[in-house]
């Protein structure tokens, strides 16, 4: 292994501070890296290759360094990383006044040679999940067997399901400055939770996997992964007081479902805002209806389903009242009595919709399948059960 330029000037710099003596580290040829008299840098030290290739340190006296050509008395150390000889660090002076400095000075170099080791693998292995995770949502060609051996690699068991959550600055700020932003909260993320599956997949987005229990009903993993956005949240807020939107997708198991899983999350999140839905929590299993039609909103399935409420809109084109009418009578089962509360209005006034949304559709209200066809058009068109 060899030690980085940058790294030996460090080691230079803080011995320097501690020692009234000129410090010079060579790499594993024996070529200074760095030193005290920068003028030395780039030229070989005879005295670093003779330890080198003894394996042992090399003390040179004033006797020595007279006689021999371009060395100067000192001491010079072997230093190591991980176990391997990686150069040599060399005291310049009298052995006899140093010697007293010299495990002080290789027990400091070759602690910060192990700190700057240690920092760069936690930095690889950082690097490792975030392309991986990339790799998961984004699917840009990567292998399914190089991504088995990926996830085996970082302990993520592709049999447990797991959702992609979305985070996404509400701020308008400029992209280099969202882009700090969300790695300041993916920072804060992993200081949290050591190990945590995320990444930033664009300048205004981050996304994290995690596991989630997917037993019991839809409910039950709603209230799962509102708990799970709320925790997340109280690490997020404080570093984006601009505002954001946390958004959870659909729980599954498999490497490749990642990716539907993230699909799920910013289509419900796409939804709510369609919506104008308050709050920044949502998730797949409040909004999974929409979601799972969200496919059917294009070319002419498009035009066939949303053919009943282009009607409606276009029979009533002001107020969108006959629209309105019928989500209201939607989202309260059918039950006119409720509905006509709701809507603050006659129950006669009611029924007179009801049947002008029957003549405009040509669509029977008792029906299941034309019901169904309605309540489909419905959803596609960006209304909630409120209407909106």
């Amino acid at each position: 292994m060899m030690i980085d330029p940058r790294i030996a000037q460090e080691i230079v710099t803080r011995i320097m501070r501690i020692i009234p003596h000129n410090i010079n580290v060579m790499d594993a040829r024996g070529i200074i890296i760095a030193s005290g008299t920068p003028a030395r840098v780039g030229t070989l030290h005879t005295g670093a290759q003779a330890a080198l290739a003894r394996r042992q340190p090399m003390e040179i006296g004033d006797d020595a360094a007279g006689r021999a050509s371009g060395m100067r008395p000192g001491i010079n150390l072997l230093l190591y990383g991980r176990g391997e000889v990686c150069g040599v660090v060399g005291i310049t002076g009298d052995p006899q006044e140093i010697r007293h400095f010299a495990e002080l000075v290789r027990v400091t170099a070759e602690m910060i040679i192990e700190q700057a080791l240690l920092t760069g693998e936690l930095q690889r292995q950082l690097r490792y999940r975030e392309e991986f995770v990339f790799q998961l949502l984004r699917r840009t060609g990567e292998s399914a067997a190089n991504l088995q051996a990926w996830a085996a690699r970082l302990n993520f068991d592709p049999a447990t399901p797991h959702m992609v959550v979305v985070l996404v600055p509400q701020d308008q700020a400029a992209p280099h400055a969202q882009l700090a932003a969300l790695q300041a909260v993916q920072a804060a993320l992993l200081a949290w939770r050591p190990g945590l599956l995320v990444t930033v997949t664009a300048p205004q987005e981050l996304a994290l996997i995690e596991p989630l229990d997917v037993s019991g009903t839809r409910a039950q993993c709603l209230a799962r992964t509102t708990a799970r956005l709320a925790a997340l949240d109280e690490i997020v807020a404080p570093l984006l007081p601009a505002g954001h939107a946390l958004s959870a997708g659909v729980g599954l198991a498999g490497l490749e479902e990642m990716a539907v899983s993230y699909w799920t999350a910013q289509e419900a999140l796409a939804i709510a805002r369609a919506r104008e839905k308050a709050g920044r929590r949502v998730s797949y299993y409040e909004l999974s209806l929409p979601v799972l039609l969200a496919d059917l909103d294009q070319g002419w399935k498009r035009e066939q389903l949303r053919g009943p409420i282009d009607l409606l809109a276009a029979a009533d084109p002001k107020g969108g009242v006959l629209r309105k009418t019928l989500a209201a009578w939607l989202a309260n089962e059918r039950n006119a009595a409720q509905t006509a509360q709701a809507l603050h209005v006659h129950r006669n006034t009611l029924n007179y919709r009801l049947r002008r949304i029957h003549e405009v559709t040509g669509l029977d209200l008792d029906d299941i399948d034309d019901l169904l066809l309605l309540y489909v058009g419905l959803a596609l068109s960006g209304a909630g059960p409120d209407g909106r």
